[in-house]
C-alpha cells in the first residue's frame, strides 16, 4: 500500500503561477460595491479554469461562490465569462488561454446571486412555457402503453437540438436579450424547435401562442453569437431560423403538420431486425 502521507500533488510539475481576477459581489449585502479580487493559483499543464477555482475554493478563500458539478462539459452548472466569454470552466484549460492574468465574472444578462453564481430564472421559466415535453392530443404520454415509430431521418431531424444542457451561455452572448428583457431567447426558442420537429409531438399550436408574440421568435436579428457561445455545437441561431420558417410555412401558407409518428405494438409475432445483430439469448424467466 502507498504512503498516505504522501503529497499527491507532488508528482504533478507547475508551469507558472497564474492570477485570477475574480468578481465578487454578494446580492445579500447589495449596498456593497462589487470588486475584482485577485488570486495568485499554480497552474500546471491541462488544469483547467474549474480546478483553479476549486483550489482558490480549497486553499486561498473559502467563501469564494460558484457552480460545479460534473466537471466534464455535460451538468453546464460552471458557465460564467472567462476572459470576456461565456464558457464552460470546466473544458478551459487555463494554460491554452494564452495569458497571465484569468479574469472572471458571471454570465452576462442575468442578475447575479453572488459572485459568480448567475441568477437563471429567466431563461428557465421560458423554457417551461415554450412546453419542453411531447405533447400528444388525444391520449396523455403517461398513459400511451408501446413506443412510437420514428425513423432514422425523422430522428436526425430534431437530435442535434436535443442534446442542450441548459448551461444558459447561448442567452449571455445574445446581444437581444441584453437589450430587450421581454425577448424569450435562443435557449427556450431552440428547445422548441426540438418539440416540433419530433414526429411524436403535436404541440405545435400551444407554442406558437408563446413564440409569436411582439417580443418573440422574429425580436431575433440572427447574430449568431448564441450558437458561438454554445458548448454543445447545437446551433441555437440555426433553429431560430429553421423555426421561423416553420411558423411561416403553417401561418402564412397554410402548411399542414406531417402526420404524427404511429404507435406501435406492444408484442411482434416476427419483429423486423436489422441485418448483423446477434440472437437475444432465451427468456430465463416467462
Amino acid at each position: 500500500m502507498g504512503n498516505n502521507n504522501n503529497d499527491n500533488n507532488s508528482a504533478v510539475k507547475i508551469v507558472k503561477n497564474i492570477a485570477f481576477r475574480i468578481y465578487r459581489w454578494d446580492g445579500a449585502n447589495p449596498d456593497d460595491a462589487p470588486q475584482m479580487k485577485v488570486y495568485e493559483v499554480p497552474v500546471y499543464k491541462g488544469m483547467t479554469v474549474l480546478e483553479g477555482l476549486i483550489y482558490i475554493k480549497h486553499y486561498l478563500d473559502q467563501s469564494i461562490s460558484y457552480r460545479a458539478s460534473c466537471r466534464m462539459g455535460v451538468c453546464g452548472s460552471c458557465g460564467m465569462m472567462i476572459n470576456g466569454k461565456p464558457l464552460l470552466a470546466c473544458q478551459q484549460q487555463i494554460l491554452k488561454l494564452e495569458t497571465d492574468t484569468v479574469e472572471l465574472r458571471p454570465l452576462a444578462n442575468y442578475p447575479v446571486v453572488k459572485d459568480l453564481v448567475p441568477d437563471l430564472t429567466r431563461m428557465i421559466v421560458t423554457h417551461q412555457a415554450i412546453k419542453p415535453f411531447i405533447i400528444r392530443r388525444e391520449t396523455p404520454p403517461e398513459e400511451i402503453g408501446g413506443e412510437f415509430h420514428q425513423s432514422v431521418e425523422e430522428l436526425v431531424n430534431y437530435l442535434q437540438f436535443s442534446y442542450c444542457i441548459k448551461c444558459g451561455m447561448c442567452m449571455s452572448a445574445c446581444p437581444t436579450v441584453g437589450s430587450l428583457p421581454e425577448f424569450h431567447g435562443p435557449q427556450p426558442l431552440g428547445q422548441a424547435l426540438r418539440y416540433i420537429n419530433d414526429t411524436r409531438d403535436e404541440g405545435f399550436e400551444d407554442r406558437l401562442a408563446v413564440m409569436d408574440t411582439a417580443e418573440g421568435i422574429f425580436r431575433c436579428h440572427f447574430a449568431g453569437a448564441c450558437s458561438e457561445a454554445c458548448p454543445k455545437g447545437i446551433d441555437p441561431a440555426f433553429a431560430i431560423q429553421l423555426l421561423k420558417g416553420e411558423i411561416v410555412r403553417r401561418g402564412i401558407f397554410r402548411k399542414k403538420a406531417g402526420a404524427s409518428a404511429a404507435l406501435m405494438p406492444l408484442t411482434q409475432e416476427n419483429p423486423p431486425r436489422r441485418e448483423n445483430i446477434p440472437t437475444p439469448p432465451p427468456r430465463t424467466v416467462e
